[in-house]
């Protein structure tokens, strides 16, 4: 995945010019005069009245934003009516900071909008609006209609209806169904009041000012207090956004497990960095439920201990280099073999063609032994300049850091950027040409993205043969609350030819040598369940050995309320058979509000 703060800092200098751009223009009448709030949310998730001029339209004011991009209020009639799928609730876009507070009760003349956050190629719905307002205030201090409380027993245990087929999958045009499907439900509540109680925390409070809670505690829990994903047919129907209206400083530091104990209440919003979203006006106390960062167990002496950790876009300039060696040497304890994703160049996101990263990786080895590791040495190669992905300019790559108190390297030269790495039989066992190597580096598969990294280690007298992988990032996928359902997963098709093309290359290893120790790692960016996860295993070449853990301990990284696995240690034959391997997800980061890397590091412990 691309980290969180520059996918959201993308999304924000965008989201101004998607504020035009993104309405949905509908053809239809050009006034409409005494409609309801109700008449304008309608039974679908358009408006009847898109693209209308709307007169006198009457609510009570139940929530006010005056920061961002999309500056308004939200209002609502106090007088419903009997169709549970027809919200009264609706947003007044502004543009410039509202002149209105809560409880007034007003009359706004405007044009209905459809606004798509995130712009309609997105995928994302919209979110029905009143905009280019004339307001009228009609009367101050008026009780605010009572919140709609979203609990266990209201919210369906379906996720989402399929689309329409003659839509393009949409789900738009489809009449809301909110007392069967989960989303049609927090869609037959967009904009308006509505409040949830003693909510458990399911990701922790970000950089933006916004956390995840669950309104089922029940559903899916994982040991430590998250919601897994554990399958794309088994969606977290309970999971919630919760922003607010009132001061950053004020907003709850949560990590996952904590409790907004007491009321959360406020307007219901749609965005586009999750979909549904309680937008508080007030906000539950935080009962902390006392979550510490993991430790894995020491490998013995007669085991090899293998880590994957992505240190997200980690460059000279960055201040977590203590915290990141910390990570290593005392919750990871200090494993042989270290495969590090997201290394950038030694001037970061300077795109001056800069692509050596030895100050940065020596900057982290040097920060390990000062936190009383072990002298790592390490072996990489250096990327093409601007031609493997991530943030512009900064060159990430896969770096192997390896202790050469507990394991050697075997150094075989003709691996560059450009060549392909390939596999030999010598004295009857399989040998690499080049140590390290890249797999299959010219091969389309990789545009644009970095391309794993082969070696050959010697523990104890047998060699392991280590691939890092960092595949395509799911960058360009719908998002779950997507008007398309089922959604479209388009990162798929890269990232399943790069599997394919990981597959062969261990298959490559094994044809030569059945018995040999072949480990695939890394940030693979799919879930343990996924095509990608399917097709690196393929004949029974590689296991995902995350699904050795209980199903309540995999995951690896928190996206909207949701644990899920991206980061993945898969094993050979020879390991499996074994029996003797132990699988640890060191949970230090994906959990915490302060945390230094969004993935959290994996650890795979064996005898050779």
């Amino acid at each position: 995945m691309p980290s969180k703060s520059s996918a959201r800092l993308a999304a924000l200098t965008v989201a101004a010019v998607c504020t035009a751009a993104s309405a949905v223009a509908l053809t239809s009448p050009a006034h409409a005069d005494s409609v309801r709030i109700h008449d304008i949310q309608g039974s679908t998730r358009t408006s009847p009245y898109a693209g209308q001029k709307v007169t006198d339209v009457a609510g009570i004011v139940t929530g006010v934003r005056t920061y961002g991009s999309s500056k308004g209020f939200w209002i609502q009639d106090p007088n419903p009516d009997d169709n549970p799928a027809t919200s009264e609730g609706v947003f007044v876009f502004t543009s410039s900071a509202p002149k209105v507070a809560v409880g007034d009760s007003v009359t706004v003349t405007g044009t209905v909008s459809e606004f798509v956050p995130g712009g309609t190629s997105s995928g994302n719905q919209s979110l029905t609006e009143i905009t280019k307002p004339t307001v009228t205030v009609v009367s101050s201090g008026n009780a605010v209609p009572a919140a709609t409380v979203i609990d266990a027993k209201s919210v369906p245990s379906r996720y989402t209806p399929a689309g329409d087929t003659a839509a393009n999958n949409s789900v738009n045009g489809l009449t809301l169904q909110p007392k069967k499907y989960a989303l049609d439900f927090y869609e037959s509540l967009e904009g308006m009041n509505v409040q949830v109680r003693n909510t458990r925390v399911v990701t922790a409070t970000d950089p933006y000012t916004e956390l995840w809670v669950t309104v089922k505690s029940h559903e899916n829990p994982t040991r430590r207090g998250g919601t897994l994903y554990g399958s794309y047919d088994s969606q977290n129907t309970g999971r919630l956004q919760i922003q607010s209206l009132g001061a950053t400083a004020a907003f709850p530091v949560a990590n996952v497990g904590d409790t907004l104990t007491g009321t959360t209440t406020g307007p219901m919003d749609y965005n586009q960095f999750g979909g549904y979203t309680l937008v508080a006006n007030e906000i539950g106390t935080l009962k902390s439920g006392g979550l510490t960062r993991e430790t894995t167990k020491k490998q013995s002496r007669g085991e090899l201990a293998v880590a994957t950790y992505n240190v997200e876009n980690l460059d000279p300039s960055d201040k977590t280099f203590d915290a990141h060696a910390a990570a290593i040497v005392n919750n990871l304890q200090s494993p042989d073999i270290v495969s590090l994703e997201e290394i950038q160049d030694n001037n970061g996101a300077t795109d001056d063609g800069t692509v050596a990263a030895d100050v940065t990786v020596n900057k982290l080895i040097d920060a390990i032994v000062a936190a009383g590791g072990p002298k790592y040495d390490w072996r990489s190669i250096n990327p093409v300049n601007d031609q493997d992905g991530g943030e512009p300019g900064g060159n990430i790559r896969q770096v192997f850091l390896f202790n050469p108190e507990r394991v050697s390297f075997t150094d075989r030269a003709g691996g560059d950027s450009t060549t392909a790495v390939g596999v030999t039989k010598v004295q009857g066992k399989a040998q690499l040409t080049a140590s390290p190597g890249r797999v299959a580096p010219a091969d389309d598969a990789w545009k644009s993205s970095r391309k794993p990294l082969a070696a050959e280690f010697v523990f104890h007298d047998k060699t392991v043969f280590v691939i890092a992988n960092h595949l395509n990032s799911k960058g360009g996928d719908q998002g779950l609350t997507s008007q398309y359902q089922p959604v479209v997963r388009s990162s798929e098709i890269q990232r399943h030819a790069q599997a394919t093309l990981v597959n062969a290359f261990v298959k490559n290893i094994l044809d030569v040598q059945k018995n040999a120790d072949v480990i695939a790692l890394g940030d693979m960016n799919d879930f343990e369940f996924s095509g990608t996860a399917q097709i690196l295993e393929g004949d029974g070449a590689l296991w995902s050995a995350i699904k050795s853990l209980p199903r309540s301990e995999r995951y690896t990284y928190d996206y909207q309320g949701n644990q899920q696995v991206l980061d993945q240690i898969l094993i050979s034959p020879a390991i499996r058979r074994g029996c003797d391997f132990a699988y640890d997800s060191v949970h230090v980061n994906s959990e915490f509000n302060d945390q230094i890397s969004d993935h959290d590091p994996q650890v795979l412990r064996f005898k050779p």
